[in-house]
């Protein structure tokens, strides 16, 4: 049987399991042992679990659990409650200034627990009640926890972009500093449209007062004292050296990235027993059970993917696809929109942890051979990822947001995204005109990279 053949065979028979409701790892395994038994030498499943194992078998893989534990110890504390309100504290007297502080409270919270749900259910479970109680309408309210939810797999520590290293081998100390530029152009995106949106509420509020109607709660002044605003910090200031402390350990060179995630998962666990006193073994029970779920499920989908990817590469059925598309002689851009494009698609079904590991073996090739950095796309490809997990019909935030706040209709969380989707497509335009908004940031840090056939 042709290679075409069994890779179309191979395509479909995911698809069908997947659309069948099977979980994703049990998806990934069964087809991958199913064509294993057709199409490969009767020793090759009595290698399954070595061939796991070995695929797994990476120190930079070792770092996610800890980073999970580390996400864990501050969402289930009232570490994200207290850093929005801080936040929102100094930024109400900007215009928009709550919905400003909500996008920041949740760069900063993504970038301490490296979890997209995680910080939608830690900013959102304070910040939608806040916001909607100060006028704001649900779906803008939650249309801004949603997206500032999506920057936990862009600003590091990013387990996603922990998959990627992995798959494309490249540096993940470099791919962590590559999204800071990135998640900084998002939070100012985000922060511009936030500060718009609420003007155009406020003007609309305000006629409606005007012209007779009712008085909107965006008309209310809110008052605070410098004494309010300093009481807030305290609590927050402990996390921020947490987050400096973990960055530096990792690029001053003192720790690899797992024993910088272990460092982080440490001192997540003290500061949370000194700032909340969360020490009992009935308080951590949580915690440690969060991780363990969310570790063991990650990693079995890690594994099946392996396998999925394994055997895929056995059966020629990846070279074979990487050579057709560069066999069609498209233009660099033409490719980098194809690709970008089937990855939007994907995203309509598949969390990215999926995406990363089935598709790097078939469009990774052909991209290094159209010359783009593979950081770079790295970090746009990140980026892409993120409408996925704010557009249906996944949308994990979307369905995140339903849990934190239920009252408020899905097609209004819906509505309330699309604006920040959009965005998103303005970022991905800007880091296809301006490379270094991505690259500048590790080569500054770490030396420029040598990229092949460069003669370094």
């Amino acid at each position: 049987m042709s290679e075409s053949i069994v890779g179309t065979l191979y395509g479909l028979g995911t698809l069908l399991l997947m659309f069948s409701g099977m979980p994703i790892a049990f998806a990934l395994g069964l087809i991958a042992v199913v064509f294993m038994f057709f199409f490969m030498p009767g020793s090759a499943l009595d290698t399954v679990t070595q061939n796991v194992y070995e695929e797994m078998a990476s120190i930079t893989l070792l770092s996610i659990p800890l980073f999970i534990l580390k996400g864990a110890a501050i969402g289930k504390s009232r570490a994200g409650a207290d850093l929005y309100s801080a936040i929102h504290a100094w930024m109400h007297k900007i215009p928009g200034g709550l919905g400003i502080a909500n996008v920041f409270a949740c760069a900063l919270f993504a970038a301490m627990a490296g979890s997209s749900p995680a910080t939608c259910s830690a900013i959102g479970s304070a910040g939608i009640p806040e916001m909607r109680a100060r006028g704001y309408s649900p779906g803008f309210a939650a249309g801004i926890i949603a997206a500032g939810g999506t920057l936990g797999i862009l600003l590091p520590p990013s387990i996603t972009m922990i998959l990627f290293a992995v798959a494309a081998e490249q540096s993940l100390g470099r791919l962590f500093l590559a999204g800071v530029g990135p998640g900084l152009l998002l939070v100012g995106l985000f922060a511009g449209y936030a500060a718009w949106r609420y003007k155009k509420e406020y003007n609309q509020a305000l006629d409606v007062y005007r012209a007779g109607g009712p008085k909107s709660a965006y008309l209310d002044e809110l008052n605070m004292t410098l004494a309010d605003k300093t009481r807030m910090l305290p609590r927050v200031l402990p996390f921020v050296v947490l987050l400096i402390g973990v960055m530096v350990a990792l690029y001053g060179g003192y720790a690899t990235p797992s024993e910088t995630a272990g460092l982080g998962g440490v001192l997540a666990l003290a500061l949370i027993a000194l700032v909340y006193g969360i020490w009992r073994p009935r308080q951590l029970t949580p915690i440690l059970s969060s991780t363990l779920k969310e570790s063991t499920m990650l990693m079995f989908i890690i594994g099946m993917s392996l396998l999925y990817s394994y055997v895929m590469s056995y059966l020629h059925i990846s070279q074979s696809t990487a050579e057709w598309i560069v066999g069609l002689q498209l233009s660099k851009w033409v490719l980098l929109a194809t690709i970008l494009s089937m990855v939007i698609v994907l995203g309509f079904f598949l969390p990215p942890v999926s995406i990363i590991l089935m598709t790097a073996p078939i469009i990774l090739p052909p991209l290094k051979a159209a010359g783009f950095d593979l950081i770079w796309f790295g970090v746009v490809m990140t980026v892409v990822m993120e409408m996925g997990l704010i557009h249906p019909p996944v949308g994990l935030n979307i369905f995140v947001i339903k849990n934190v706040a239920p009252d408020i209709p899905l097609k209004d969380v819906i509505w309330g995204v699309m604006p920040f989707v959009g965005l998103m497509f303005v970022a991905v335009a800007l880091l296809c005109l301006f490379p270094s908004i991505a690259t500048w940031f590790p080569d500054l840090i770490m030396g420029p990279a040598i990229l092949p056939g460069s003669g370094g």
